[in-house]
């Protein structure tokens, strides 16, 4: 009984695979030759993702340019001397350091008094205590060729009976004797002076003005030292003055 069922089974699947196959068969288009496969186009390469671009700053206005500094100027520490004279052959000392004839010019001096002396062929010497200042140029003009003189001492005119005290002052114009005493002061020129000399043993100057009065004066302190040196001085250029020179 069982084979039988089996054989019943067996020959249903071969009507129902028969019948299957018949309509594939029976549908499928005469004389189709198989597909060809055709090949698969390439697939574009993957690009990478572009980098987000970095974030913007806002930008920033430009800072301002600081100037250069300013050069450092250093303070000069010496002054200069420039010397001239208006006779040739003019021999210049600057604190008794000779720098040559005139003109001349001393660089290099520290601030302070320096002594200039000049000696000039034919003339009597100079000199000058001139005040040197940093970073200034000092002009030290001097023509031997123009009378000067400007002196002044205290004096005492000694009287037959009694005294005055006064000043005595010289100039190229003469002598001057100025005095609280008006009938004893007097101007006199040099080419007046009959006499005009200095005895240092007595502390006496003696001025004699001419067909005129007799004056002696000494120094109220005794010292003969500043008579000689006042007669000396002024007789100098009363030479010069009486003599055309």
């Amino acid at each position: 009984m069982n084979g039988r069922i089996v054989s019943i089974l067996i020959v249903g699947l071969l009507v129902v695979s028969g019948v299957g196959l018949a309509i594939y068969l029976a549908e499928k288009p005469a004389g189709d030759a198989p597909a060809t496969p055709q090949p698969r186009a390439e697939e574009p390469a993957e690009q990478p993702a572009p980098e987000d671009p970095a974030p913007r700053v806002p930008a920033q206005p430009a800072a301002p340019v600081a100037p250069p500094p300013a050069p450092i100027e250093v303070a000069p520490t010496t002054g200069s001397l420039r010397i001239e004279s208006d006779v040739p052959d003019t021999s210049v000392f600057v604190d008794r350091e000779y720098l040559g004839p005139a003109p001349v010019t001393k660089t290099e001096l520290a601030p302070g008094p320096h002594t200039v002396l000049l000696s000039p062929t034919g003339y009597e010497s100079i000199s000058e205590v001139v005040e040197v200042e940093a970073g200034e140029e000092h002009a030290v003009s001097i023509s031997f060729k123009t009378i000067r003189l400007d002196a002044a001492i205290a004096v005492v005119h000694k009287h037959t009976f009694g005294s005055c005290e006064g000043m005595l002052r010289a100039s190229p114009d003469g002598l001057v004797y100025e005095t609280t005493d008006e009938d004893d002061a007097v101007t006199v020129r040099f080419a007046d002076l009959d006499t005009f000399d200095v005895d240092y043993l007595d502390t006496n100057l003696r001025m004699k003005i001419r067909d005129g009065k007799t004056y002696n004066f000494t120094d109220p302190e005794g010292n003969a030292d500043r008579l000689f040196v006042f007669h000396r001085d002024v007789d100098k250029v009363r030479q010069r003055v009486i003599g055309g020179g």
